[in-house]
């Protein structure tokens, strides 16, 4: 079935991620210290954890049922992208936004000089900010959240990014992108925090591998394949 090839290695992924986790909350106490709203850090991680979970299902659903059945034009019709795009900003601003609360439930569960703390959040933001200028200024918001899915043949034939943080590694937005989720736990010294910023971090890349990557040879063909660039 198209709509899920390569999708059973993102589940042995998935699964191996969360039994990682699950180790890890077990074996370290402070994983699961404090409290926000009334609401205790464990459940705040589990809400944090599904966020990127429920987000890349979204994503895979949307793309392969449209790239190969056009299953949201048949539905939406000519808004079907825009609607896409609408659950995927919400999505997308919930992953740190969910990683800010629980650093704030989780605050002060980790050693870190403050000092450091404020030094490699500052050199974490620098490629993140670079990394949105060269979306905006060379790549668009559209193409970066999947616009080719919905209009294959009108993209097929569009020459890859090589400009701004482009031309330095082609996967800028899951390397770079995603630095942004470690602020928080650094900031607020938050172990938890730490813990989920490295779990979305890794757990991309299984959207990249068996999701992305095998849509880019069907909308692109083999030679722009191999070139390894991103939607």
């Amino acid at each position: 079935m198209k709509l899920l090839r390569q999708q059973h290695w993102h589940l042995v992924t998935l699964v191996t991620l969360l039994g990682l986790l699950y180790w890890y909350t077990t074996t370290h106490a402070s994983m699961t210290v404090g409290r926000l709203w009334g609401v205790s850090t464990p459940k705040w991680l589990v809400f944090t954890s599904s966020i990127p979970i429920i987000h890349q299902v979204y994503v895979l659903l949307c793309w392969r049922s449209e790239l190969y059945y056009r299953g949201l034009s048949k539905v939406l019709g000519k808004h079907s992208f825009r609607l896409y795009k609408l659950g995927f900003a919400i999505l997308i601003i919930l992953r740190p936004f969910s990683i800010v609360v629980l650093a704030f439930s989780n605050r002060n569960t980790v050693d870190i000089d403050i000092n450091t703390s404020y030094v490699l959040s500052g050199l974490l933001t620098i490629p993140v900010l670079y990394l949105f200028y060269s979306v905006k200024t060379y790549f668009g918001f559209d193409r970066a959240v999947g616009i080719d899915h919905f209009y294959p043949d009108r993209y097929k034939h569009k020459s890859f990014v090589k400009q701004g943080i482009f031309k330095y590694t082609s996967n800028s937005m899951y390397i770079f992108g995603f630095l942004i989720l470690w602020i928080p736990g650094l900031l607020l010294q938050s172990e938890a925090a730490i813990i989920l910023a490295l779990f979305n971090h890794i757990y991309i890349w299984a959207h990249y591998y068996f999701t992305e990557l095998p849509d880019i040879k069907m909308i692109y063909g083999e030679i722009k394949n191999r070139e390894k660039t991103q939607l």
